[in-house]
């Protein structure tokens, strides 16, 4: 069942919030659970949302597409002068602070990507070359076998 949400509708019902985001209604109930977004309940105990949190929605959608973690969303969301949805400035803002570790994780991935055919064949992790999980076969000088696995 598709809802339409009006252009000029004050509060979406969480149908209409999920059409309009592209996110299951589960996980806005989600969010709203863990503090990112915030409903009202009607007098049959329906979720209404304020139209801006389609915004704040579309807000935590981005952030996770970029790997930011839900906690570090949620933190970014409680400076926010009393609640309010995050808007163009604060988007720069936040995206300039998440930057350095955003660079660290592309970093390691690329080396990762970069080395990963050394270690793929070698099932142990423990021959002469694993430049991922061990650089100079450290882990060889404890014996024969996997290392390092928890085995």
């Amino acid at each position: 069942m598709t809802h339409h949400l009006s252009p000029r509708a004050k509060e979406a019902t969480i149908g209409e919030l999920s059409d309009r985001s592209g996110v299951p209604q589960s996980a806005l109930r989600f969010y709203e659970r863990e503090g990112l977004i915030s409903s009202r309940r009607t007098s049959g105990n329906q979720r209404r949302f304020s139209r801006d949190t389609l915004r704040r929605v579309a807000f935590i959608r981005a952030s996770q597409r970029v790997g930011i973690p839900l906690a570090a969303i949620r933190e970014a969301l409680a400076v926010l002068p009393e609640g309010r949805t995050p808007n163009r400035a604060d988007w720069a803002r936040l995206s300039e602070d998440w930057r350095d570790d955003l660079n660290t994780r592309i970093r390691r991935l690329e080396r990762l990507r970069d080395n990963l055919t050394d270690c793929i064949g070698c099932g142990c992790l423990s021959i002469d070359v694993c430049a991922l999980a061990n650089t100079d076969d450290r882990l060889g000088e404890r014996g024969p076998g996997a290392r390092g696995l928890g085995v």
